[in-house]
């Protein structure tokens, strides 16, 4: 079964910070800088895991999974803000340096 994952994180190094973010990538949708928005099922959650637990400081870096339940039968997902209002970030973004560049800017 398949479940919907928000996936944050705090990575304290900007070489880390990239390889996170590119590994990300591959498994869900940007939603916000250090947010990502995630359908797996466990293999590819332990997939992720076993991934990211190769890459960042265990001591200085966090990355936190919010299970939001099953994928399926959840309806449309519903996104609301404060401030700035949400838009779906649809524009690669390349690494450059260690940084995160929108390729629209």
């Amino acid at each position: 079964m398949r479940k919907t994952y928000l996936v944050t994180y705090d990575i304290c190094n900007d070489y880390r910070l990239a390889r996170v973010y590119k590994t990300m990538r591959g498994f869900g949708e940007h939603l916000q800088y250090s947010v990502f928005e995630c359908q797996m099922n466990e293999t590819d959650l332990v997939r992720c895991r076993h991934l990211l637990g190769h890459i960042i400081d265990h001591r200085e870096d966090q990355v936190l999974f919010v299970d939001l339940g099953p994928t399926e039968g959840r309806g449309d997902r519903v996104i609301t803000a404060l401030g700035r209002p949400y838009t779906s970030i649809d524009a690669p973004c390349i690494v450059v340096d260690g940084v995160i560049v929108d390729e629209e800017e």
